[in-house]
This record gives structure tokens, C-alpha cells and sequence, in this order.
């Protein structure tokens, strides 16, 4: 069992194959044991922070304690932001993911992908399957609706920044309560404290705004391309999918394909949330729970 006063994580930085400075949390690096590493991949303008609160729950339970990386890709968090904005795609990303598990020593995990996460894990699984030992894919699959991309990209769009933390959080309760009902006040604090950053006394979101101008310059009434291809690439590992009763970025006919495609996924939905779940909440964190338990 962890010791009451351990740090919680220890910071690790490591080096892009283009010569950035990356960012990653490494939680409890000691708990071992025979247990496979848990990966955490969070959203498109989102960081390791998001994760906090599982990857406590994950390294710290008493019974079986799992090492637990998060990681911020480049351009959020506290890796360098790219130059090139271009560079800010799934490919580039999901390298950046395999440049940091051999910086740590991970040669095989447990994945959860939230969101874009969840996409890089498509691509990890065509470029290095052999890393994939289980994946939770939060509120993603290999098709996503047009109407919840475009929801995201208007959140992006919107609002200036906060003057302060409570007004940080009073926006972010404006703009989702509706969506995210099971939030207690402490979850919209730590959302709240996830997206942004006070860097000298100002509170920014904490992300390069070129990733979010290339969203704003998606031709939404044209198709989007799919990850099938990469999807039938996971059909032999084991997988849960978690999805936002309120959500709106994967249609039913998606899920009912991803269930037929891979006939062991088992699907979790989260009650009062929209996209994408906080996973520290139950019942998604009993089943998260549940599921690595059994690997």
C-alpha cells in the first residue's frame, strides 16, 4: 500500500524525435508487481491533468496498486508547444505516445483514451500493436458525428479568458451543466483546474490555439474520415467502452458496428455526462475497476 504522504506523481520529461521537451506524470513508478502499466491519453486540447483523480484511484488502491502514466502531448500541458502547427495530428501525436513509453520503460500497457486519445490508440494499434495489452476507449470510436465535432469546436471558439478561478468555474457551469448534471462542485473546481493555467497571474487555457484553429477549419459538410481499418486492428484485444448519455460525438449505429466488429467490447454508460465523462465517477470507475482486475 502507498505510503499516506507520497507525492502523488513524479514529472517526467522526455524528447520528441523532432527535438521538443514532452511532459508526462508517472503515478507510483514502484507498483509493479506483475501488474501491467496503465496509460492515459486524454483530449484533443486537454492534458494529463484531467486524469488525476483515476490515476490516484488506480496506483494508490490498497489491493492492487498500478503504475499509472499520463501524458500531455506536445502543445499542452507542459510539453513545448510545435512551431509547426501541422505537426499537430494523430500520427505525429501517437509517436510522441511511443517515444514516451520507451523513455519509461513501458514496453506494454493498459490504454485509456479519452477522445482524441482514444484516436491515437487506433493509430497505436496499425504502428505498435504490441503495446496494446487492454484499451478503455472514453466517449470515442472509429466514426464520430459531425454535430458533436462541431459542439466541440464551438466550445473552443468561445469565451475570453477568466479573471479568476471562480469565474473559471462559473463559466465552464454555464456552458455544460446541462450536458454534465452528475458533477459535484469539487469535479467542476478540478475540470476547471485542468483546462487552465495561472502563468504570471493570468489563467490561460492550457494549449497551443493553433490546435484548435485547425478544428475550426474542418469542412463539416464534407465526409469525415473514419478509423474502421484501424478499429478491426483491435478486435483481438480486450476493451470497454465508456460513453456520455449526453454526449453526441458517436451515434448509436457506431456503437452497435464497434459491438459487432469486436464481439467481446463491453460497453459502460456514464449517467449524467456528456463527452467526454470525467472517469473518476461511478459508474465508470468500479467498472474501469473491474476491468483491468481481470487482465
Amino acid at each position: 500500500m502507498a505510503e499516506p504522504d507520497k507525492p502523488d506523481f513524479l514529472d517526467i520529461y522526455y524528447a520528441s524525435h523532432d527535438g521538443l521537451t514532452l511532459h508526462a506524470r508517472d503515478y507510483d513508478p514502484g507498483a509493479t508487481a506483475g501488474r501491467p502499466v496503465i496509460v492515459c491519453l486524454p483530449g484533443l486540447t486537454r492534458n494529463c491533468r484531467d486524469f488525476h483523480r483515476l490515476a490516484v484511484a488506480l496506483s494508490r488502491q490498497s489491493d492492487s496498486p498500478h503504475r499509472v502514466v499520463s501524458i500531455d502531448y506536445r502543445g499542452r500541458g507542459l510539453s513545448d508547444w510545435d512551431s509547426k502547427p501541422e505537426n499537430y495530428n494523430l500520427a505525429v501525436e501517437a509517436n510522441d505516445v511511443i517515444a514516451a513509453c520507451r523513455h519509461l520503460g513501458v514496453d506494454r500497457a493498459i490504454f485509456i483514451g479519452t477522445s482524441r486519445g482514444g484516436l491515437i490508440v487506433h493509430l497505436l494499434a496499425e504502428m505498435a500493436p504490441k503495446l496494446l495489452i487492454a484499451v478503455v476507449l472514453n466517449d470515442i470510436g472509429p466514426e464520430l458525428q459531425p454535430a458533436g465535432l462541431m459542439k466541440i469546436r464551438d466550445y473552443l471558439g468561445s469565451g475570453g479568458a477568466p479573471a479568476s478561478w471562480r469565474e473559471a468555474v462559473i463559466a465552464l457551469k454555464m456552458r455544460h451543466l446541462s450536458e454534465f448534471p452528475a458533477l459535484a462542485e469539487d469535479d467542476w473546481r478540478e475540470m476547471a483546474e485542468a483546462i487552465f493555467r495561472d502563468i504570471d497571474g493570468k489563467i490561460i487555457a492550457d494549449f497551443d490555439p493553433a490546435i484548435a484553429a485547425q478544428l475550426r477549419s474542418v469542412d463539416f459538410t464534407q465526409p469525415l474520415p473514419d478509423l474502421w481499418p484501424q478499429y478491426a486492428r483491435l478486435s483481438a484485444i480486450l476493451m470497454i467502452l465508456v460513453t456520455g448519455e449526453n454526449s453526441e460525438l458517436i451515434s448509436k449505429a457506431t456503437i452497435l458496428r464497434m459491438e459487432t466488429e469486436h464481439p467481446g467490447l463491453t460497453v459502460v454508460n456514464a449517467g449524467g455526462q456528456g463527452h467526454a465523462p470525467v472517469l473518476h465517477l461511478e459508474p465508470v470507475l468500479s467498472a474501469i475497476r473491474s476491468f483491468i482486475a481481470a487482465i
